[in-house]
């Protein structure tokens, strides 16, 4: 597509006269449009073009999916796995003096009523 686009940028500036692209051969005005012309044979031929589609339908295929598991209330793995990953790391993060400790803690002090009220 850029090439198409410089082309397109050529031949207007050829027909205007403008600046030294007017006085340039129409050969070398053409040779942008030729450019695009075998990369698009290229890219067709070599299955690159095909790939590309398959990929983004893959991607819309997978993003439909995952909007139908929430639409039913349903996690999908992957969220499954970030949560589990989120968990594991806050668990880690944390200092060791506020996991749990074994130790029995002391009684707390019952508290003391006003005898006024």
């Amino acid at each position: 597509m850029p090439l198409v686009i410089v082309g397109v940028l050529l031949l207007v500036a050829h027909l205007a006269d403008f600046g030294p692209f007017g006085a340039w051969p129409w050969w070398a005005i053409g040779l942008p449009f030729l450019g695009a012309v075998l990369w698009w044979q290229f890219a067709d031929n070599s299955g690159w073009t095909q790939r590309r589609v398959m990929e983004k339908m893959e991607r819309k295929k997978l993003a439909r999916r995952e909007k139908a598991m929430e639409a039913l209330g349903l996690t999908t793995r992957r969220e499954r796995h970030a949560t589990r990953s989120r968990e594991d790391a806050a668990r880690r993060s944390t200092p060791e003096t506020t996991r749990h400790d074994p130790r029995p803690k002391p009684p707390a002090e019952p508290t003391r009523r006003d005898p006024r009220l």
